[in-house]
């Protein structure tokens, strides 16, 4: 049976060392979400496919392809190898995550818009914008295809849009002043930055001046949603957190 070549639009989650000279690339395409290709004898010093068989790799790949089983590369157009990115620590760090999370975001919704979040999303980091900031923002938008979206709208509890004081995890999302009894009260650009991440439009982004204070309420939100709702363990998140802390120390 004769495998048609095709081009694809992708980009490297990971990669792993497959016989003595290859790797098999989880990629993430465009076109039919997350798939599997095998980059013959990249691992060798003279091989064409070396520098392009990587992790955090986004181009027009070229491959046999197959939709059950490992493609075959042939080459790569490169797009773009997020070169800013990766030479710093707590930036790769958090594209690392981003990489992992969207790979469990695929294999439980198959949703092909995760692919132009991802993008978007490394695009912004490799251009400078806070990673943390980026990280929430996308973390938020993914609870939509995990399907476990927050009451972001309206509270939680009764159901009114008027009067939100404050958000938690264990109701779901925001509580308006009538339906709250204790726990803790977020300020309230706490409230407005939770509603802007999830609906931003991330290429859109031009500028991000967010006080750290502020994000570190939402940061603690999505922790706490993430852990309670979705059942996701993921070995980055947990790097990335001893990443964050050695360098902040």
């Amino acid at each position: 049976m004769k495998v048609a070549i095709e081009c694809v639009t992708g980009i490297v989650l990971n990669d792993v060392n497959y016989s003595e000279s290859s790797k098999i690339l989880n990629v993430l395409t465009k076109e039919y979400g997350l798939i599997g290709i095998i980059s013959k004898g990249c691992r060798n010093m003279k091989s064409k496919l070396r520098g392009i068989s990587r992790k955090l790799i986004y181009g027009n790949f070229h491959i046999y392809y197959k939709r059950d089983g490992l493609s075959t590369l042939i080459s790569v157009d490169l797009i773009n190898s997020y070169s800013h990115l990766v030479s710093d620590l707590t930036r790769v760090s958090y594209a690392t995550y981003l990489l992992e999370l969207s790979e469990q975001v695929v294999k439980q919704s198959d949703c092909l818009e995760v692919f132009d979040l991802l993008r978007s999303s490394l695009d912004k980091i490799n251009e400078g914008f806070s990673p943390l900031v980026i990280a929430n923002i996308l973390e938020l938008k993914y609870l939509d295809y995990l399907g476990v979206k927050p009451n972001i709208d309206c509270c939680g509890v009764c159901g009114t849009n008027k009067n939100i004081i404050t958000i938690d995890s264990e109701v779901g999302g925001f509580i308006c002043s009538n339906c709250y009894t204790n726990g803790y009260l977020v300020k309230d650009i706490t409230i407005k930055l939770i509603r802007m991440f999830y609906y931003v439009d991330i290429d859109k982004i031009s500028k991000l001046d967010i006080k750290l204070e502020n994000l570190k309420e939402v940061n603690y939100f999505l922790e706490e949603y993430y852990e309670r709702y979705t059942g996701l363990y993921l070995k980055s998140k947990k790097m990335l957190e001893k990443i964050t802390n050695f360098v902040e120390s």
